[in-house]
């Protein structure tokens, strides 16, 4: 039995190997890239312009380009820009593939500052052409560093029309995988010099695992101000924060709306929405948008600004969301023109009259036509406002629609919210509540609370907003959002009023926690044992700020310090209870069990080290590109091979943890034109930098030094012919990654006490 089982595996085809040695899109010779329901709909709705129709299909058939963003806040951007110009983008123009020329990667005429390009290749083409394998090395490594991030066009969009500053409080709040979450990182970081902007990110997903995908995204930015949560979007609870010794409830300057949605417009890289796509995706998803969108307005502070966007095409996903928002906020929220903001970016207004078709293909155009069996799954709020005048004054043409035959990417929808006023359900109070507790009802009137979302409130599609007015009522004090109580008789009180007109929220729900159980964030204070020798050994500025250091354990030695903004702090002090927190802060020192006889137990970590520099005032050694060179090239080269300058500093320096630091030259511009700040070891004899393995390979081709490696295992012989050095630069790499990715690096190796 067994015998005939492994003979009938060995006859079937390896998918993997069909896929790979086919065109793109092989693996999938089930799907048809045909959907006579998908082009019925969207030709009946006349989305695209007129003639345009077969070019829009013809499009949606065609692979996605492969589309690259530089990481902009680093200042190590304009170098990779030019590497990326002068070198390997020079190297695809002369390359051919099956007798067709490569086109040079062309950048994003909307992005700014050419800090993102795309390329009609295919990923397949990238990761199979061995005469591109020194580009898709290069990509992979500088993704892995966070130097680059491979991000679709289209997804780029929504950040840019955030206009962040540093000192914003950011909610993204359906975040996973990432690529979004780290560009509103970068921005929030545009100034490098300050080590810890007043503002932050708090990036929220409802699925567990995929917490950590984004977990691995935003640490390759090596930020202190991202904290990754796990909620469900719609009711993400509210946070409160200490502001002038009282609590205070927290609301967002920016807030990312981008919502799970039926994802018509990603036709071109998700090749089995062909198959799976049917009207009634859009009907099931339109409820949980409405209810994340009005949960996101909700914590928007007045004057703030949300963006709504979807990677759909369908008015019902779109439009009507948008549309239910701004009639429920009477007039609190105001669409954004948004249409000089990204010059260049082809993109066609927002649709004001749209119908709705089910699965069958029967259409309604107006909810009195909808018969009453169909009233569970078909909402008043999927349709157009009939108000012609109410209509009018919403502006839905400032809505932006992105399609695929314009500029060659996914589709797209994206709306700007500003919000002008508090929400109407946070403004009033209903008359019953203040009857039986009139106290009560003065302080929150009085409150910042009376005005500000709570963590109960749900807008119910159905219940017009004059019925509305006790939604928000759980924020009965000054803290807002906690159960006081006099808060509890009264609800129960109006359980019990049948007559009422108006009944407050049920009460609060203890949080569900699901998956996995984190380890505790705890907070040291300045009298803490640790700061000891640390203090002494590191000459910390008085201004470090150690009441923002933490580690991830109550008990025993603490293996990991890392740290986080005051504003963070302040939140995760606050609201320990009411939220989930997957990860937050940056890595700044790892125990090292040999670390104590050379003055501090804690080396310095590579991930936090543009974080923490700037409070170190001594193991700090100037070095020059040619040590750069000489530390990221070999393994554990002796003090002598240092140049004079650096040889003198290093000897002065008792054994233990150091900072090499590099400065630019302007007056050598073909020298990096940035700061290069790297972790090492300074031993008895010897010197080693302590640098992950695809950084490494960052900062050596900032300098020149060629890092490509063969597939067959054969070092590429650079421009005078010497092939070990290349053989050295991989080899030193490969050792330093197993270094790295040790627990800490606890005990350092031998060698580097040399």
């Amino acid at each position: 039995m067994g015998k005939r089982s492994r003979q009938r595996q060995k006859n079937q085809p390896t998918g993997r190997d069909d896929r790979d040695h086919a065109g793109w899109g092989a693996g999938y010779a089930d799907i048809v890239k045909e959907n006579k329901l998908f082009e019925h709909y969207y030709q009946e709705l006349g989305l695209v312009p007129a003639g345009e129709f077969e070019q829009f299909m013809d499009a949606m058939r065609e692979p996605l380009p492969a589309t690259i963003r530089i990481t902009g806040y680093k200042s190590h951007a304009k170098e990779i820009l030019h590497c990326l110009k002068d070198k390997y983008f020079k190297d695809i123009q002369e390359v051919e593939i099956d007798g067709q020329k490569i086109e040079a990667p062309q950048p994003l005429i909307w992005y700014p500052d050419e800090q993102a390009w795309h390329t009609n290749m295919s990923r397949k083409i990238i990761r199979k052409s061995p005469l591109l394998e020194k580009f898709h090395q290069f990509l992979v490594s500088e993704t892995e560093s966070g130097n680059i991030s491979r991000q679709e066009a289209v997804s780029m969009i929504p950040p840019l029309l955030l206009k962040i500053e540093s000192h914003h409080k950011i909610l993204d709040m359906c975040a996973a995988p990432g690529s979004k979450t780290a560009q509103l990182i970068e921005m929030l970081h545009s100034d490098m010099d300050v080590p810890f902007p007043e503002g932050f990110v708090i990036a929220n997903d409802v699925d567990n695992k995929r917490c950590y995908l984004l977990v691995h995204q935003a640490k390759r930015l090596n930020s202190p101000c991202i904290m990754v949560v796990n909620h469900d979007a719609s009711c993400i609870p509210t946070l409160n924060i200490d502001s002038d010794g009282r609590k205070d409830i927290l609301f967002y300057d920016r807030i990312l709306c981008d919502v799970p949605c039926s994802g018509d417009g990603t036709m071109r890289k998700n090749i089995d929405v062909w198959k799976k796509w049917t009207t009634s995706n859009s009907l099931h998803l339109h409820g949980l948008q409405m209810r994340i969108a009005v949960r996101g307005v909700e914590q928007l502070a007045v004057g703030g600004r949300m963006v709504y966007s979807t990677c759909s095409l369908n008015p019902i996903e779109d439009e009507a969301v948008i549309a239910a928002l701004l009639e429920k906020s009477e007039g609190a929220l105001e669409l954004a023109d948004a249409s000089a903001d990204l010059p260049g970016l082809k993109w066609m207004p927002g649709v004001s009259s749209w119908k709705l078709m089910t699965k069958e293909g029967q259409w309604f155009s107006d909810w009195s036509e909808v018969p009453s069996n169909r009233r569970t799954q078909i909402r008043p709020t999927m349709f157009p406002p009939t108000d012609s005048e109410k209509l009018a004054g919403m502006h839905l043409e400032r809505c932006m629609r992105i399609l695929p035959h314009h500029q060659n990417t996914g589709g797209f929808f994206v709306a700007v919210l500003v919000k002008k006023a508090p929400m109407p359900w946070n403004r009033r109070y209903p008359k019953l509540k203040r009857d039986v507790s009139s106290g009560s009802a003065v302080q929150a009137e009085g409150s910042p609370a009376a005005s500000t979302p709570t963590d109960a409130a749900r807008l119910p599609e159905s219940v017009p907003a004059a019925a509305e007015g006790g939604g928000e009522v759980e924020a009965g004090g000054p803290e807002g959002g906690a159960d006081t109580e006099a808060g509890a008789p009264k609800r129960a009180l109006c359980a019990q009023e049948s007559s009422g007109k108006v009944c407050g929220p049920p009460a609060c729900k203890k949080m569900k926690l699901f998956g996995y159980k984190e380890d505790p964030f705890v907070f040291l204070t300045e009298e803490d044992p640790v700061f000891i020798t640390i203090q002494s050994f590191y000459d910390l500025a008085p201004n470090f700020p150690k009441l923002n250091v933490l580690t991830r354990t109550h008990d025993g030695k603490k293996r990991h310090l890392y740290m986080v903004s005051k504003e963070l702090r302040n939140v995760l002090l606050n609201n320990s209870e009411r939220m989930k927190v997957i990860n937050t802060g940056v890595k700044v020192w790892s125990r090292n069990s040999d670390g104590e006889e050379f003055g501090s137990p804690f080396r310095l970590a590579q991930e936090g080290i543009y974080t923490l520099q700037p409070y170190i005032r001594s193991r700090i050694i100037r070095v020059s590109v040619e040590d750069i060179k000489v530390l990221l090239t070999q393994e554990n080269p002796y003090l002598s091979k240092l140049q004079d300058d650096a040889h003198a500093q290093a000897k002065k320096l008792v054994m233990g943890s150091i900072v090499l630091k590099y400065n630019p030259n302007p007056n050598n511009p073909t020298e990096p034109q940035c700061p290069i700040q790297l972790c090492g070891w300074r031993g008895k004899t010897s010197i080693r930098a302590f640098v992950p393995r695809n950084e490494r390979f960052h900062y050596l081709r900032m300098l020149g030094v060629e890092v490509f490696k063969e597939k067959q295992g054969l070092g590429k012989k650079g421009k005078d012919g010497d092939e070990e050095e290349e053989e050295v630069v991989e080899d030193a790499a490969g050792k330093e990654a197993e270094l790295d990715l040790q627990n800490g690096d606890e005990n350092v190796s031998s060698e580097a006490k040399k």
